[in-house]
């Protein structure tokens, strides 16, 4: 899968090498802004911990 996205990139390889890389961080932040606090909400109630809290 990697190759194929690599190899239908346009331009020589060390420009293909720059797109992949911004590619890749496009990705990353697309996950980190909108996909993973989208999912906690659905996770928090599984990894809720009680341990140290003092029940009054």
């Amino acid at each position: 899968m990697y190759a194929w996205i690599f190899r239908n990139l346009p331009g020589p390889v060390w420009f293909r090498i720059i797109e992949a890389l911004i590619l890749i961080a496009a990705i990353v932040l697309l996950l980190m802004v909108y996909v993973f606090p989208w999912l906690n909400q659905y996770i928090s109630p599984f990894t809720d911990s009680t341990i140290g809290q003092s029940t009054s």
